[in-house]
């Protein structure tokens, strides 16, 4: 909850901020028009292209309110078909999204990886925190293919490789668990010993029926009311928590399942070299020719295509 409305807040405060710079540049156009100076008006038109990107990366941003978007991510390339290619791609790859998230000012730390046999990585897996990291790198999650004059071919023939991103939302516990009033019965009861036997004269042990799961959890062995409660609730949390990581593990191995092989025909973009140079998107069909710049970070052109994509079908089935 706490996250979310500092999410809002940064929204809103944004907003504000580009609010304020149109004003500015409505001042600044009035000042052009009346005085008809050249230099001026091709100020305004700076500063008009420069809050026409600013609005597109307000509205980006109203588009990430899924449940994970503002998490923390873990991030895993896997080398697939093509064999020393692969794992050479999946070295690119790691280029291209570190350089990325330096870009973005997004942190981030190498946790694990296995080096090829001959070059590059077999896998690799980074923790990336900062500015919704799922929320803009979900789109990634899926097969890759790159398509080059192999540098590791003697007879520089043309090779496909293959390579697997997977996009992991990092949550934690206090996020995870929110248990709210409304949703939980506390019942109060005498505590009794081994066999029935009656050892407190007093309703000190407590039992917890969380409504909208089931769960139900009691507590009878601390000295007190309260401290029962306590222990029960830490006890329904992480049944909560359970339950939740089961929900979430069922959710990821369902989009990991659909992105298929690591092979031809799962793609969801090519990234072509020879003989001829374009990165395509195949679910959004966003493409560009300047392969070079995508290697080297720059890949919003995909993240954003995705996201608007997804946004639209989001308003669709809501529409429906």
């Amino acid at each position: 909850m706490i996250s979310r409305l500092k999410d809002l807040k940064s929204t809103v405060s944004s907003f504000d901020e580009l609010s304020g710079s149109a004003d500015d540049v409505s001042v600044l156009l009035e000042l052009a028009k009346e005085e008809s100076d050249e230099n001026v008006i091709g100020e305004v038109e700076e500063e008009v292209e420069g809050l026409r990107h600013k609005l597109e990366r307000l509205q980006l941003r109203t588009y990430l309110r899924g449940g994970h978007d503002a998490s923390d991510v873990y991030l895993s390339l896997h080398a697939g078909a093509g064999g020393t290619d692969a794992c050479d791609w999946v070295e690119m790859l790691l280029r291209m999204y570190t350089r990325w998230m330096e870009r973005g000012g997004y942190k981030y730390r190498m946790l694990d990886w296995l080096a090829g046999e001959e070059a590059g990585l077999k896998s690799v897996t980074l923790e990336v925190t900062g500015d919704h990291p799922y929320g803009y790198l979900q789109g990634e999650m899926g097969v890759h293919r790159l398509v080059r004059i192999s540098p590791f071919d003697a007879n520089k023939r043309r090779h496909t490789s293959f390579a697997a991103v997977d996009v992991v939302p990092k949550v934690t516990e206090a996020e995870e668990v929110e248990i709210n009033d409304g949703d939980i019965r506390i019942d109060y009861f005498k505590a009794s010993g081994p066999g029935g036997q009656k050892v407190n004269k007093t309703s000190s042990a407590v039992r917890i029926v969380h409504n909208p799961t089931g769960i139900i959890v009691q507590c009878q062995n601390e000295r007190s009311q309260h401290q029962n409660r306590r222990v029960a609730m830490e006890l329904l949390a992480a049944r909560l928590l359970q339950l939740k990581r089961k929900e979430r593990e069922e959710e990821l191995q369902a989009a990991y399942d659909a992105r298929g092989q690591i092979a031809w025909g799962n793609q969801i973009r090519s990234y072509v070299l020879q003989p001829y140079t374009m990165v395509k998107d195949h679910r959004t069909n966003a493409e560009t020719g300047k392969v070079q710049a995508v290697l080297d970070g720059e890949i919003d052109v995909f993240v954003e295509a995705y996201l608007r994509k997804k946004a639209s079908k989001q308003a669709k089935g809501a529409g429906g």
